[in-house]
């Protein structure tokens, strides 16, 4: 039997005839079929090409999120939906939950165009043999396309979300579909996307999940609330069981991980999100709103071991100290580690929300080292310079030590090192009172905002108001060798730094302040702490102890801390050394140990001088003892020390000084702490070279003078101090002749206006045409001994020629 007679024999006799003439109809039409069959496609392929906004269906309403420097969730808010909502790429998401939401959800995800035709005959069939709605056809794709608001339930909304799934996916990519599906699927509760659920279910993100969590995370979608495993544990396994049995059927896990998933308990609970340095938070808050994320300098480990630390050392003063705020900072970059506002933020007495590192704050001798600073700067101190605690008498200002004692003679570094007051007054007095004012306004400290005069002497004691930000950004300038630059709490910020003092000056500062912290053993010696981070640091008390402070750092790190009541109460327990140092270093000790070093080289920033072991001061001849120390290499050796001259024989010298006399040499100390000074003053300044300074080939220099007696001999005899010149407009009548005491002994370099004039010598003069104001004129000579003189220069009064010379 043929093939179409056997096929004939098998067909009904009523199909066989249907068919016959369904296929007559179609010869018979096929043009208007044809015609039919090209409007579907032009049809389709309308829909498909019409300009699409994919904003409604692509879009997400993310919480802020406040993330640390590497990018860890720090803290989270709430979005205007008041949902929790932390949009994350494809590759910050486990595959397994990619895989498991595939699974459950959307098997044929990879071979469909955002409509599953199988699926959706299935649904339709079983829909109408149960004559209602038994099941759905829905695809990822027209899930993510429900977004738009516009999607219902009935015939035409169906069709509807059909087309809009099929025009995404033609536009889309499928990552970016699973992507958007997977940050704005319901989770149950108030949360959005896998992230906000794996984070409140099991305490990590979404990357992190094993595979029977990922699987539990997929299952919730289904029916977020009745599947919320936190209320229906029993119906959420069974779920996830079944999403797990897909993954295996699919070839996604093999079936030893389906079997030892199952056995996993579904071990979920209500986590919290993180709320880490919540004050920072709290000023980032719009910013982190509006930008969905907010990078900041902040580390998670860092801000974490600064919080508990900051509550377990309150937890020792009762209700004596019921406040603190702490800073780390890291030192080369001057990026917040680690931000702690107050004790506790919601339950601080006085208020915790408040920002206790912003508050107004009186910072004691916190301000001391600045001082000391300064001086080295300006050429007033010495580090090895021996200073006078002794009682001091400003009329109506006395100052005193913290312990009301007085320790007499003492060296700069130790009267630092103990915090004392008198010393820190008496430099002060050298530097004067404004340019120390307007030096800390420059180091960052904002809050000066009265006239230095209203502050007085006792600014170098801290009797101003600062904030704790403030001071670390000053001590993080210490910290950078003299650069200043504003603390970086957002990694987008990056502020230019400016140099507020010489790397010498910072270095000595360094070796002022760094001294073993109270309980450590020493580091010289064998123990535990051999190997630990050098620290320098400094407390500061304030007048009444009403707050207690404490800095220290390294070329690493600034740790900043405070301690007080936020209504100022006073308490005997707030003592800088005693309250805040204690806290300081525990956080300090336990920072990450760095690979660069954490203490600077001094380089060719300092250089070796020959110091009076007794004055500290530069030796002078009479010196009988002398030791070597290292000082700026900008700093001027224009101080000698004056305290040691030759006894001479029949002068009225009295016992007491003819009983110190050593080998003919008698010391003169003054006899109080007011004006204590045990230099005198060489010359206006010394270049840094010193006198022992080699001249240029070439040059003559004053041989076979000492530098003393170069020193006492340069004067500069035309013009003098103060001089005055009346121009005359005469030809050559506006012209003088530079001249000095050392003329006829070598070469002599001039500077006027500090721009180089020309150099004089026995054969040879310099003459300076005069110009009308003020003038500043300085003479070097090779040795690098200099004078300075300054002189004005007038018009006659009522002249009104117009002078050549000018």
């Amino acid at each position: 039997m043929s093939l179409i007679p056997r096929i004939r024999s098998l067909v009904p006799d009523r199909l066989s005839r249907f068919a016959r003439g369904l296929g007559r109809f179609c010869l018979r039409r096929r043009k208007r079929i044809l015609q039919g069959v090209c409007a579907l496609v032009l049809a389709a392929a309308a829909i498909l090409l019409w300009p699409m906004d994919l904003t409604p269906y692509l879009r997400t309403d993310p919480s802020g999120e406040m993330l640390d420097r590497s990018g860890r969730l720090m803290y989270a808010f709430l979005n205007e939906d008041q949902q929790w909502c932390f949009v994350r790429e494809l590759d910050q998401i486990n595959p397994r939950l990619v895989q498991a939401t595939i699974a459950a959800e959307d098997r044929r995800f990879h071979r469909h165009h955002g409509v599953d035709s199988l699926a959706a005959l299935r649904a339709a069939w079983q829909n109408l043999r149960g004559r209602r709605v038994v099941s759905g056809a829905s695809t990822l794709t027209m899930q993510v396309v429900k977004q738009d608001g516009r999607s219902t339930r009935s015939i035409p909304g169906k069709l509807r979300q059909m087309i809009q799934a099929f025009r995404l996916d033609f536009r889309v990519d499928k990552r970016d579909i699973l992507k958007t599906y997977l940050n704005n699927a319901p989770y149950g509760m108030n949360l959005v996307g896998c992230e906000a659920a794996a984070r409140r279910y099991f305490g990590k993100p979404a990357r992190e999940l094993t595979l029977p969590e990922a699987a539990l995370i997929a299952a919730i979608p289904k029916s977020p609330s009745r599947l919320m495993p936190l209320q229906n544990p029993e119906r959420a396994i069974r779920r996830r069981n079944y999403v797990l049995e897909r993954m295996w059927e699919e070839g996604f896990i093999t079936a030893a991980e389906y079997k030892r998933a199952r056995r996993q308990t579904l071990n979920v609970q209500r986590h919290a999100f993180p709320d880490l340095a919540p004050h920072l938070a709290q000023r980032l808050a719009s910013l982190a709103r509006n930008q969905g994320k907010v990078g900041t300098t902040l580390d998670y480990d860092v801000q974490t071991l600064a919080e508990r630390f900051v509550r377990r050392h309150l937890k020792g003063f009762g209700d004596e100290v019921e406040n603190a705020a702490l800073l780390v900072v890291d030192a080369p970059t001057a990026s917040v580690l680690a931000h702690v506002g107050s004790g506790d933020f919601f339950n601080t007495p006085g208020g915790g929300q408040f920002d206790a590192t912003r508050a107004l704050r009186a910072p004691g001798s916190t301000l001391k080292p600045f001082t000391y600073a300064l001086a080295i700067e300006n050429n007033s101190l010495y580090p090895s310079e021996t200073l006078l605690d002794d009682s001091l008498d400003y009329g109506l200002y006395h100052p005193k030590n913290f312990d009301e004692a007085y320790h007499g003679r003492i060296s700069a570094t130790d009267a630092l090192r103990q915090s004392l007051n008198v010393p820190a007054v008496l430099l002060l007095d050298r530097v004067g009172l404004e340019p120390l004012y307007q030096f800390l306004r420059r180091s960052g400290l904002g809050t000066l905002t009265a006239p230095a005069e209203e502050y007085g002497l006792g600014l170098a004691l801290g009797n101003c108001e600062v904030r704790l930000d403030e001071l670390a950004a000053a001590y993080c300038m210490l910290a950078n060798l003299g650069e200043y630059v504003p603390l970086r709490v957002l990694r987008s910020q990056h502020p230019e730094p400016r140099r507020l003092l010489s790397s010498g000056t910072c270095l000595c500062v360094y070796s002022m302040l760094d001294h073993p912290l109270p309980g450590e053993i020493n580091r010289q010696s064998l123990g535990a702490l051999d190997n630990a981070p050098r620290i320098c640091w400094k407390t500061g008390t304030s007048t009444g102890n009403r707050n207690a402070w404490t800095v220290m750092f390294n070329r690493q790190y600034v740790v900043g801390v405070w301690m007080g009541n936020n209504d100022c109460r006073p308490s005997r327990r707030l003592v800088g050394r005693d309250a805040a140092l204690p806290l300081a270093s525990a956080v300090f000790r336990r920072l990450p140990a760095s690979n660069s070093p954490d203490w600077p080289a001094p380089g060719d920033d300092l250089r070796p001088v020959s110091v009076c072991a007794m004055s500290g001061l530069p030796a002078s001849k009479w010196c009988p003892h002398r030791e070597n120390v290292l000082l700026p290499r900008g700093q001027l050796l224009n101080r000698i020390c004056d305290v040691h001259w030759p006894a001479k024989t029949g002068d009225a010298a009295t016992t007491a000084a003819e009983a110190a006399a050593t080998a003919g040499i008698i010391e003169r100390w003054p006899g109080t702490a007011r004006n204590w000074d045990l230099a005198k003053v060489a010359a206006p300044f010394v270049r840094a070279s010193g006198a022992a300074a080699s001249a240029p080939a070439g040059e003559k220099t004053l041989a076979g003078k000492s530098a003393a007696t170069l020193v006492q001999a340069l004067e500069i005899l035309c013009p003098s101090q103060a001089a005055e010149y009346v121009l005359t407009g005469e030809p050559n009548g506006d012209r003088i002749r530079l001249r000095t005491t050392l003329d006829e002994h070598g070469l002599i370099h001039w500077y006027l206006d500090d721009l180089y004039i020309g150099s004089s010598s026995p054969e040879k003069s310099v003459h300076l045409d005069l110009k009308a104001g003020r003038h500043k004129l300085v003479c070097m000579t090779p040795e690098g001994l200099t004078k300075q003189v300054e002189f004005d220069v007038v018009r006659p009064e009522g002249s009104s020629l117009d002078f050549k010379s000018e």
